[in-house]
């Protein structure tokens, strides 16, 4: 090592040069009228997430199986008709939402869905068992 050549340390600062200051954008008379600049913006910053509305899908899901279980028991088939058409009404928004992306549980949407068809399904035939019975007594 010669005194008058010394070798660059790790953290000399002219090392690499002077860095260059980035370039303006062009200014037009009146652009910035008071208003505050823009703040940057990074290459490849993508805005926040869209959050996922999973809302439709649980909402069918639970009146699907509430729907199911009062369809089962009989005297409460007018609370299992009015569920499951709620839930179908949920369920297929909810699976129409989870193919578009917007949500993420389209599984529990078409249980939903199941159960509210199964749901309003068992009290008709509970209905038409009745219909026929009372048919053949009277």
């Amino acid at each position: 090592m010669s005194a008058t050549n010394p070798q660059p340390g790790p953290y000399d600062p002219n090392q690499y040069g002077t860095p260059q200051p980035p370039a303006q954008p062009p200014q037009y008379p009146g652009a910035n009228a008071g208003y505050p600049a823009a703040p940057p913006v990074h290459p490849g910053a993508t805005g926040m997430p869209m959050q996922q509305s999973n809302g439709l899908g649980t909402a069918a899901l639970v009146c699907g199986i509430i729907g199911l279980v009062c369809g089962i028991t009989y005297f409460l088939w007018v609370f299992a008709i009015i569920l499951g058409i709620l839930a179908i009404i949920f369920g297929s928004i909810g699976k129409g939402k989870a193919s578009r992306g917007e949500a993420n549980n389209g599984g529990s949407a078409t249980a939903g869905l199941v159960c509210g068809i199964i749901g309003m399904v068992v009290p008709m035939i509970y209905l038409m068992a009745l219909d026929a019975a009372l048919d053949s007594i009277f």
